[in-house]
């Protein structure tokens, strides 16, 4: 689960483009480095901030804050904080969510965002998350909270139809649907999200409802890398298809489920590119504070950029339970800050 203090490090302006094979017009400080893996990092390596500037946060513990020990843990920090959450949009999203027997994200993870995005935070912006194929997960991985079974209950089948109602209803600004992993399913439960997606763009096109202005599909199951299902939800209509990596590829075992790995679902977000239509974003999200070091979270960086990926977000990992992954540290707004003018720095660069 990853908390309200979130972060984009890059993202492609121009997605016909910007990982087009033409080698964009260099400037100054970047024309002597060749357009390849090796000269982005020889690039880095040269330009502030570098991995030197993390270790120099490091020393000065500028880069992250202490969690303290089990006994004696320490406070979060003062940019960790959040209010209790309300307001009129708030209610109205919760009570036509439990009219209709929909779930959120947002509520099963027990997601400190949940607030502020179903209000509109300091914005405007209201957002929700909902979460479809029930509430029971079949993996289990050590920093999600949501039910996990071998056996979840059979989906809904009226669920797609309920989400569009709700979602229709509510006038928000951003929506995201995702699921659990279904695993125990012949298809995964691809046919049942790609049917939410289609349902959602029917109430779209026939009320003319304009307030949705993407209909992001969050956190995508992997599929366990089936090209078939991948592409069935990629050409349901949606406007981003984002399927988190979490946590960087040192770290993938100790983090996620035995079934899901990073090259698994680097290949599902290339999948995906390929066959969604053209304008289709990709993205994927990393949690910070599972025990990750700068260099390894510059690599995954690296590794994400050049499979093509259109959208990288990275969030604080924050422990739901006593249950769940320790955090090992608090990243602080400044280290945020850097990682975020790195990935900018990375759109520029195309990998030949």
């Amino acid at each position: 689960m990853k908390s309200r203090f979130t972060t984009t490090v890059f993202r492609a302006l121009n997605t016909t483009r910007a990982f087009s094979s033409s080698t964009p017009t260099p400037n100054p400080s970047s024309s002597q480095f060749p357009q390849t893996l090796a000269g982005l990092r020889a690039r880095l390596a040269s330009e502030s901030p570098s991995l030197s500037n993390f270790v120099d946060l490091q020393s000065n513990n500028s880069y992250s804050v202490e969690v303290g020990t089990k006994k004696k843990p320490l406070p979060k920090p003062k940019w960790m904080k959040e209010s209790i959450p309300g307001g009129d949009k708030y209610v109205q999203i919760k009570k036509k969510l439990r009219d209709l027997k929909l779930h959120t994200v947002c509520e099963e993870a027990k997601c400190p965002n949940l607030g502020e995005c179903w209000s509109g935070g300091e914005t405007g912006t209201a957002t929700a998350t909902i979460m479809i194929l029930g509430d029971t997960c079949t993996r289990g991985c050590r920093f999600c909270n949501v039910k996990t079974s071998r056996t979840p209950p059979p989906p809904d089948p009226n669920e797609p139809t309920n989400v569009a109602e709700a979602i229709a209803s509510w006038g928000l600004d951003y929506v995201v649907i995702t699921s659990v992993d279904r695993d125990d399913l012949p298809d995964q439960g691809s046919g049942h999200f790609a049917q939410t997606v289609l349902k959602l763009k029917e109430v779209e096109a026939k009320y003319a409802y304009r307030s949705v202005g993407r209909a992001a599909c969050d956190m995508i199951p992997d599929f366990r890398g089936n090209r078939g299902f991948v592409e069935e939800v990629a050409k349901s209509g949606l406007d981003v298809f984002a399927h988190n990596i979490e946590t960087v590829e040192e770290l993938q075992s100790a983090v996620r489920d035995h079934r899901a790995n990073f090259k698994q679902s680097l290949d599902v977000l290339m999948m995906a590119k390929e066959c969604a239509p053209a304008g289709t974003l990709t993205k994927t999200s990393v949690m910070l504070g599972c025990g990750e070091t700068p260099d390894q979270v510059v690599s995954t960086m690296e590794k994400v950029r050049a499979a093509g990926v259109d959208v990288m977000t990275f969030g604080q990992y924050m422990r739901p339970s006593k249950r769940h992954m320790p955090v090992s540290e608090y990243i602080t707004p400044e280290a945020f800050g850097k990682y975020r003018v790195l990935g900018m720095d990375m759109v520029c660069v195309t990998f030949l």
